[in-house]
């Protein structure tokens, strides 16, 4: 177990493990010979929170102290995690995969399938995750503010994310590890498929873990923030529906998930860089969404635009 003393230079070279938590909480290399308290506090991150989190992943017998954790901390982690999945590690992982199944000979339709099967996988996680980001991590940020909406809980929301942590999203990703290992057949030079494969295990395991972060410390955190007294004038939460946007604000919208900037959209949609700022502004207000990564997963699970496409 590591304690706040410990050097987070040997954090870093002794578990690479923990390489992944510490990227998500923002916290930058060059890290000297101070220790880990220091960096995090450096780098505004809750220490207990960043303890918990990182001897959790290290050791699942590690029992999280929930009184210590610092719930917006953690929820900022936990989007970061999800930007890193979606706006990193998928595409990124596809690319890869794309071009290693162009090294053999094979019959197109496995190398199709592979695709097919891989994009199912990305967009019912990119759904999962837009279901935290505009529903649970919302609901936590109410009741620290010590509003409540009875309609809803945690056990609901514990109900959907089992829903998609079990056999349902497992089994795409298997068939992807299936049609590699068991259909592709072999190529002169095997490095880069082997490669792949190795990153979808590594995906698969590094998915499971940030699950069960959320069940292990996020969960729990929020049926405590339940327990707490409630305000009796506290309006009830308001969800966005998907259907919010104008036609014109999709439009804008995936441009904007494209990477266009304000200039090429005002020429593809034919409108003023004035009207798509507005636009944009717009977007933000109704989605209650500000960041570029947030807004590409709520176009990835609201089939605005196809994480092929990306």
């Amino acid at each position: 177990m590591y304690s706040a003393e410990d050097p987070m230079a040997n954090l870093m070279a002794s578990e690479p493990r923990a390489l992944q938590i510490i990227a998500r909480f923002n916290i930058s290399l060059g890290v000297g010979n101070r220790s880990i308290a220091e960096v995090c506090n450096a780098h505004n991150v809750d220490v207990n929170t960043f303890l918990a989190i990182v001897n959790y992943k290290l050791s699942e017998q590690h029992k999280v102290d929930l009184a210590a954790i610092e719930p917006q901390c953690l929820i900022r982690y936990l989007r970061n995690a999800h930007d890193y999945f979606l706006s990193f590690v998928f595409p990124r992982l596809r690319r890869k995969i794309i071009e290693a199944l162009n090294y053999s000979d094979s019959d197109p339709k496995i190398t199709v399938l592979i695709i097919q099967s891989f994009d199912r996988y990305c967009e019912q996680i990119a759904t999962h995750m837009t279901h935290e980001d505009e529903q649970i991590f919302p609901y936590v940020d109410a009741l620290l503010r010590g509003e409540r909406n009875q309609e809803v809980n945690v056990s609901s929301f514990a109900k959907h994310h089992h829903s998609v942590d079990d056999q349902n999203a497992a089994q795409k990703l298997s068939e992807v590890k299936s049609l590699i290992i068991r259909y592709y057949p072999p190529a002169e030079d095997n490095n880069l498929l082997y490669s792949a494969l190795y990153d979808l295990f590594v995906t698969e395991r590094d998915f499971a873990t940030h699950c069960d972060i959320e069940d292990a410390i996020l969960f729990p955190l929020i049926r405590q923030l339940e327990k707490k007294p409630v305000k009796h004038n506290a309006k009830p939460m308001m969800h966005t529906p998907s259907d919010v946007l104008s036609n014109r604000e999709k439009d804008v919208l995936i441009c904007i998930v494209k990477g266009l900037q304000n200039k090429e959209i005002a020429d593809q949609l034919f409108l003023s860089v004035h009207t798509v700022i507005t636009h944009r502004k717009n977007i933000s207000r109704k989605l209650g969404i500000h960041s570029p990564s947030g807004l590409t997963v709520y176009a990835i699970a609201n089939h605005l635009v196809d994480i092929s496409n990306l």
